[in-house]
């Protein structure tokens, strides 16, 4: 993906307003802007945000370098995938799922990739699991994953990824895009709870065992299960989603 600089700025007093930089390439400037755009929201952390996040067209436009059009064409993209949400007479807003509608895409997230790693013991092969292991290499040493969080956090996003792209099934993965894109923003929030990322990597080297057995429906409830592990979590301790 293009890499995009943001930052948010408080304007008097009241909610965020979004700033991204100009677009250097401005061909089929709808898809650009969305792909901007996106990328930027998905990298702000809106749950650690104190207050909402406002999209203004026409300041996300001037710093894109396009015209307004693509900018409310990419922005209608956005809320039909649930990303932002306009409000009339106030502007579009970046959406904060609540506690229920985290819990309720985890819910389904745990379906799709328990399925993905059924799959797995049936098609892949032993150096695609073996790859697997290799990401939590470097977790090993003194310290485990909490000596390296914000890394970890990213191997963790990339360990269930790679996990969907293994099960081999093309609609299996078109179905978990976007909803793997909601949930990234939740998953880089809770990794440093409540002892979490501990907790993480045991399971994830529990599964990578299971797969790496070809033991079909081990590997299918330790996923489904470790999913499962983050939705208990969100409903005991995810109190600022309400």
């Amino acid at each position: 993906m293009m890499s995009v600089e943001s930052t948010i700025r408080r304007v008097n007093g009241g909610a965020a307003k979004l700033s991204v930089a100009p677009l250097e390439d401005t061909s089929t400037f709808k898809n650009r802007a969305y792909t901007a755009l996106k990328e930027v929201i998905v990298s702000l952390n809106i749950y650690d945000q104190a207050g909402e996040v406002r999209l203004d067209e026409r300041q996300l436009a001037q710093s894109l370098g396009v015209s307004r059009t693509p900018v409310r064409e990419a922005m209608a993209q956005l809320e039909r995938e649930g990303f932002v949400h306009s409000v009339p007479r106030r502007g579009i807003y970046v959406v904060r799922k609540t506690r229920r509608e985290v819990i309720e895409m985890i819910q389904v997230w745990a379906a799709l990739e328990s399925l993905a790693a059924r799959l797995i013991t049936v098609h892949a092969s032993d150096e695609e699991i073996g790859r697997l292991r290799q990401m939590f290499a470097s977790f090993d040493e003194a310290g485990g994953p909490h000596a390296k969080l914000d890394e970890y956090s990213e191997v963790n996003i990339q360990f269930h990824q790679t996990i969907i792209a293994m099960g081999g099934n093309g609609i299996l993965v078109n179905l978990a895009e976007n909803l793997f894109t909601h949930m990234r923003m939740i998953r880089r929030k809770t990794i440093g709870e409540e002892n979490r990322a501990d907790r993480s990597i045991q399971d994830h080297l529990a599964i990578i065992q299971a797969l790496e057995a070809r033991d079909t429906d081990a590997a299918e409830v330790l996923v489904r299960n470790h999913a499962l592990g983050l939705a208990d979590h969100v409903a005991r301790y995810a109190d600022y989603l309400e």
